[in-house]
């Protein structure tokens, strides 16, 4: 199997693709793609050239961390949890392109906690929260940060004045487990959401946690 990979060396270089050739287990991960790829001393492409080693990233390979989010075959997915065996004859892999560039497929998500911290998004003084709330603050609480709901969103555009389906979420599990948050709160939510939001739901079906972010903004819109 072909597995052609969008390349960057550092920041701000020029991208480049790079083909390799992988001949393994159909039934193993994008990420254990990655990892055999990786695994010989000298790295070289289908052309026999020698590469450099593959940048990407992952933590617990189980779906947890968020870390291995990339754009397979153009749909944004984790790595460790896309399938050698669902994926047809060649593999394409892109970095999440609402991100910078790190390395390869490495992407700098810092500005989804830099929109956090910018809009005042903290409990302050917490408030124990209604039971009814328990089974979605837990749902929403699963949030990877893993920027793939960003990905897809139409409305995002590289941490600009729309923060995303990410921010929803935690807005609403600040305003479940706080004292009101007055007038401040409910300014930064719809600037930074409510107003921007086409209803897409896009970030829906991309999560990896299956969060049901169109809850959180039912809640919040309820709240005023």
């Amino acid at each position: 199997m072909r597995v052609k990979i969008l390349r960057q060396q550092y920041p701000g270089a020029e991208p480049y693709w790079q083909t390799f050739l992988y001949d393994g287990d159909a039934d193993a991960s994008v990420a254990a793609v990655l990892d055999t790829l990786n695994y010989k001393d000298d790295v070289v492409d289908a052309d026999g050239n020698h590469a450099p080693r593959i940048g990407w990233e992952c933590s617990c390979l189980q779906g947890l961390c968020g870390g291995c989010a990339m754009v397979i075959n153009g749909h944004p997915a984790l790595a460790c949890e896309t399938f050698v065996r669902d994926l047809g004859e060649e593999i394409v892999l892109r970095p999440l392109s609402k991100f910078p560039v790190i390395s390869d497929l490495v992407v700098d998500r810092g500005v989804i906690q830099e929109n956090l911290k910018a809009s005042g998004d903290y409990i302050g003084e917490y408030t124990p929260p209604s039971p009814k709330e328990h089974a979605h603050q837990y749902a929403a609480a699963k949030c990877l940060k893993c920027g793939l709901c960003l990905e897809v969103c139409p409305n995002y555009g590289k941490g600009e004045h729309f923060y995303g389906a990410v921010f929803a979420n935690d807005c609403y599990l600040v305003a479940s487990t706080s004292k009101e948050q007055g007038e401040s709160f409910r300014k930064e939510y719809a600037g930074h959401f409510a107003a921007g939001c086409s209803k897409s739901l896009s970030c829906m079906e991309v999560c990896p946690m299956q969060i049901p972010t169109i809850a959180s903004m039912a809640k919040l819109n309820r709240r005023g």
